[in-house]
């Protein structure tokens, strides 16, 4: 592993909704956006559909939760969620290290 590489955990509220895409698709386009960025994807879990506890949208009350594990560079996260910023079918990101 290079120096300065780090391992992170991204979790991502995908909404596939009102397009023909199935959640596999999204997940490979996810990987791709990560790829994209010089980060390489280590794990994936899809955790399942999941309600809201606290809805912020009427129109959007649950989502489908992906976690993936990656190593990449220390700029990696700022990039990816500007990437995905505008994707309409990734409602929320959050990306961790650990």
């Amino acid at each position: 592993m290079n120096s300065n590489q780090r391992t992170y955990r991204a979790t991502f509220l995908l909404d596939n909704r009102g397009t023909e895409d199935s959640i596999e698709t999204i997940i490979e386009e996810v990987k791709g956006e990560i790829t994209a960025v010089k980060g390489e994807v280590t794990a994936v879990e899809n955790l399942g559909r999941r309600d809201f506890v606290r809805v912020t949208d009427k129109k959007i009350t649950n989502a489908v939760y992906v976690q993936m594990d990656f190593k990449a560079g220390a700029d990696c996260p700022v990039q990816l969620r500007e990437r995905l910023r505008l994707n309409r079918r990734v409602f929320r990101t959050l990306v961790q290290s650990i």
